[in-house]
């Protein structure tokens, strides 16, 4: 799989990076100038990184294109993450603007979907320019990122989404106070949850014995979704590394009231208008 990094620079008008990758294999540069072939726009959950769509979309692609005698198969073009400007390399990036305001712990869902709405309408420009507003859109999003891609339609009409997939997104159609206890549950987990490291390696020891991820996912979240570890008493030489997501960070996306409620009132009005559609994981232990 290919891939380009991308960094949206802070203006005077916006004071966070937003960084992104487009993903592709050769083999779908075929579809490029297709205007039937689809663009897939995707947008991560709470605590983790653009990066943890690598593997789905390695598997996404190779269905493709087996499945490529069948009439039936998609054309897509490729695929583009975008990150949540307090996540992964980008909260490393944003750390001294996150302390202050009017991001100092209120960067809830819709500012995820803001940046990306930003990044969409700035659009990359190397090595040729990407118009978003002439590509046929997908939009994925997974739990904070169903909340986001939600919205993020409303916030970019002029950038027309085709279809959204939301996976298990943290929106309830009977309010945001049937949220109530899940939120409960991710906060108290959040509060708990260990978040420095003398290394690398024993953070990847310490999530393989307590996570069920696929293995490229969690080598992915020890490569991207840590970072070197700051705090008095780590040193750098130590190689201790700490979330890169801050606790502090987490916490605030699962305390947003206003993003589950703006995505539930983006989706009364998408849903009349192109198909969506929704995912849920086969035990019913978080939707």
């Amino acid at each position: 799989m290919l891939q380009r990094r991308f960094v949206l620079e802070p203006d005077a008008d916006y004071p966070l990076y937003t960084t992104a990758k487009q993903l592709w294999c050769e083999e779908l540069e075929a579809n490029w100038h297709d205007p039937d072939a689809f663009t897939l726009i995707l947008l991560h959950s709470t605590s983790f990184h653009k990066e943890t769509w690598e593997p789905t979309l390695r598997h996404l692609f190779d269905g493709v294109l087996t499945r490529r005698c069948r009439t039936a198969a998609p054309k897509i073009k490729c695929a583009w993450v975008i990150e949540c400007p307090n996540h992964g390399e980008s909260a490393t990036l944003n750390e001294r603007a996150l302390q202050r305001p009017p991001f100092y712990r209120t960067f809830g869902c819709e500012k995820y979907a803001e940046a990306a709405h930003r990044f969409m309408l700035r659009g990359p420009t190397f090595p040729t320019p990407v118009d978003f507003r002439r590509e046929k859109l997908v939009g994925i999003g997974h739990s904070l990122g169903g909340v986001g891609i939600s919205i993020l339609p409303m916030l970019a009409p002029t950038i027309p989404f085709c279809a959204l997939i939301l996976i298990e997104p943290l929106l309830s159609p009977e309010g945001i106070d049937k949220l109530a206890d899940l939120k409960a549950n991710l906060i108290h987990g959040a509060y708990e949850r260990r978040d420095v490291w003398p290394s690398r390696q024993s953070a990847s020891m310490y999530f393989r014995e307590r996570t069920h991820w696929d293995p490229s996912v969690l080598d992915n979240y020890v490569k991207h979704g840590l970072r070197r570890c700051k705090q008095v008493g780590h040193e750098p030489e130590n190689h201790a590394v700490t979330l890169a997501c801050s606790r502090e960070e987490e916490l605030t996306m699962y305390r947003d009231v206003t993003g589950p409620q703006r995505g539930i009132e983006s989706l009364n009005k998408l849903s009349a208008t192109i198909p969506v559609g929704v995912i849920f994981g086969g035990k019913n232990d978080y939707m």
